[in-house]
């Protein structure tokens, strides 16, 4: 897909970070714009500035955790525009472990996968089935993380499981297509090479009444990008970080290059790849990979 003019895109998590991004630089590109996020405020925000700026787009407030939900979007999508060209993939959360993965709360560990894992399967089955019905180029894009897919960052076990398990299911989506020979493509994006500049350290914002977090739950201490940072200076280190704005340019030419994985790499995370892959095929017991 060359041109993004007169494309209808869907933006699961639209209202802010990488999912705005993508819906502001599609916008910007002729796109029409369906901007779908839990959060109500950021959600009118985010289509107000895209309709200030001349988009045809709309908002639609969907829980992704919720089949019914994203069945709506998808409906809601094909009443107002007839059809569907990209579907962004994008809601996510960040559930804030610390500690022992046994002393973890079992609310923690739902949550990332209610959202993380089952939202990607909930939105492939509420779009897929639509897409292939059309017959025409589309791409389904999903937004994964190298902490899960590439290696496996010991402080956060739940949402690396949570991105593993993202892509198995995004990867496996790609095969059954190739061997049916479809139009719709899958692209694996994965926001970078560096920490993104976003509110998923905040995620708690938008957590569900029935799902509470622990009181006793020890604290991470990392509830943004610039806690991260000042964590990290306090050991001499200095964080860098992504712009959402890099992350959706970065998705829009790979979608062009048609390619499956749309992930921006440093040295570090190429050198962390390889010695994982040569740990596997050599039997060497596994290392934290060193990628911040």
């Amino acid at each position: 897909m060359k041109d993004f003019k007169d494309k209808v895109a869907v933006i699961t998590g639209g209202a802010s970070g990488v999912g705005r991004a993508i819906a502001l630089l599609l916008g910007k590109e002729g796109a029409k714009v369906v901007v779908s996020d839990i959060e109500p405020t950021a959600l009118d925000k985010t289509v107000s500035e895209l309709q200030a700026n001349g988009v045809d787009s709309f908002g639609f407030q969907a829980d992704i955790t919720k089949q019914e939900s994203l069945d709506a979007l998808a409906e809601a999508t094909l009443e107002k525009y007839g059809e569907m060209h990209l579907v962004f993939a994008n809601a996510g959360v960040g559930t804030g472990e610390a500690g022992n993965m046994w002393g973890y709360s079992m609310n923690d560990w739902e949550w990332g996968f209610r959202v993380n894992t089952w939202g990607l399967i909930n939105t492939i089955n509420a779009f897929m089935p639509k897409l292939m019905a059309q017959k025409q180029e589309a791409h389904f894009v999903v937004t994964g993380s190298g902490n899960g897919a590439y290696f496996m960052l010991p402080h956060t076990p739940i949402y690396t499981a949570t991105k593993a398990a993202a892509q198995a299911i995004t990867e496996n989506l790609y095969f059954q297509l190739q061997q049916m020979n479809s139009k719709v493509k899958v692209n694996a994006l994965f926001p970078g090479p560096h920490v993104v500049n976003t509110g998923i350290f905040n995620s708690e914002r938008n957590r569900p009444e029935d799902l509470p977090t622990d009181p006793n739950k020890p604290d991470s201490g990392i509830h943004s990008v610039e806690d991260m940072r000042a964590i990290m200076a306090q050991f001499k280190m200095e964080l860098q970080t992504t712009e959402p704005e890099e992350v959706a340019e970065t998705a829009l030419q790979g979608i062009r290059e048609n390619k499956f994985w749309i992930a921006p790499m440093t040295d570090k995370i190429r050198v962390a790849i390889q010695e994982r892959t040569d740990n596997m095929l050599n039997g060497v017991n596994p290392t934290p990979p060193n990628v911040i």
